[in-house]
């Protein structure tokens, strides 16, 4: 439940609750590493896009650093609008594609 703002890196107010839920999971699981995947829609360049979805990454990775978790357990990866999981063909389908998912790599 981390989404973005078209052409925004910065995390929405509306984020937090679901990263600090992420932050105390992994406090509570001192060996838990994640990677950190960044999606955009497809408005823009290729080129832009990657850079955007990256800067949504270290938004996330910043703000986890700030809740104490340390960064050797945070890997993230930019990966521009290369997978969508809705159409965007449709402003409801690109917010949807505006996002940061989560995957455990160790627990």
């Amino acid at each position: 439940n981390i989404f973005f703002e078209l052409n925004k890196a910065e995390l929405d107010h509306r984020s937090f609750s679901e990263i600090d839920r992420l932050a105390k999971l992994m406090m509570d699981n001192p060996k838990m590493k994640i990677e950190i995947d960044g999606h955009t829609d497809n408005q823009g360049s290729d080129a832009y896009n990657l850079q955007l979805s990256d800067g949504r990454v270290q938004s996330v990775i910043a703000y986890l650093k700030e809740q104490k978790v340390d960064s050797d357990r945070l890997i993230g990866k930019g990966w521009g609008e290369q997978k969508p999981v809705e159409s965007n063909d449709t402003p409801e389908g690109r917010a949807q594609n505006r996002r940061v998912e989560f995957t455990i790599l160790e627990n």
